[in-house]
């Protein structure tokens, strides 16, 4: 098998979506100039080949599970996880994957016909609802998860918050993860399960890599708030009152 620095830029990015991630945010362009040898690229764009290398290897390695039990942990705690490792991800990574949809939707449409109908209306709902519920988190909830936890530990009454109960917002951002759960399940559909054609082009499947991954993450994602954060911010409520 060829070292990475043999590989050309369209096999390395064929190989992983992390090493897409790291192309895009080097401006390296891995689809229509995908045929090119990396060492020949970066001297082109005067990067370090052996620093890229190191960046790719350890981006493709990077292990992306979380294994951290957080039914017990300070829910500042959890929250700071949510932020830096859910929120972040979505700030990242929802452009780029919307600039990727929008290639190839717009080509596979002009040279092959009717690909991936509905596909940019569901993704552009999904993105506009996720951005707005992560702001309302950061802005409103998680603040008042974690001043109710700061008053518990050091034996003060819980803070008055301008919106009663904390369950009333706690439901109104459940009613809006059932809403992305039935917009991952339409880019399901639509996508036949992230099916690629034989004839797809790279930035075809770093698409179909990335739908995936974003369905993964926001399933965990939800998982930690649905399951973990908001049960035990409603149960440290009912004892704090």
């Amino acid at each position: 098998m060829l070292g990475i620095q043999e590989q050309t830029v369209g096999q390395i990015a064929a190989s992983s979506l992390a090493a897409v991630k790291v192309f895009e945010r080097l401006g390296i362009d891995y689809c229509c100039g995908g045929n090119r040898p990396l060492a020949e690229v970066c001297q082109e764009k005067g990067l370090d080949p052996s620093a890229l290398q190191g960046e790719l290897e350890s981006a493709m390695s990077a292990a992306s599970a979380d294994a951290e039990d957080w039914s017990a942990a300070p829910l500042r705690e959890l929250i700071a996880h949510i932020l830096k490792t859910h929120h972040e991800y979505l700030k990242r990574e929802l452009g780029p994957l919307g600039a990727r949809l929008d290639k190839v939707y717009r080509v596979y449409n002009e040279k092959y016909g009717p690909t991936l109908t509905g596909l940019p209306e569901v993704y552009d709902g999904l993105r506009a609802e996720l951005e707005m519920h992560m702001h309302k988190e950061e802005m409103i909830l998680f603040p008042s998860i974690g001043s109710y936890e700061a008053a518990a530990q050091s034996g003060s009454p819980l803070p008055r918050t301008p919106f009663g109960s904390i369950a009333n917002p706690i439901r109104m951002m459940e009613a809006e993860h059932d809403s992305a759960g039935t917009a991952l399940t339409e880019i399901r559909k639509i996508t036949a399960d992230f099916a690629i054609p034989d004839y797809a082009c790279v930035t075809f499947r770093s698409l179909m890599a990335g739908l995936q991954e974003l369905e993964r993450d926001l399933h965990l994602h939800i998982h930690l708030e649905n399951n973990i954060l908001f049960p035990r911010a409603i149960a440290l409520e009912a004892t704090g009152r």
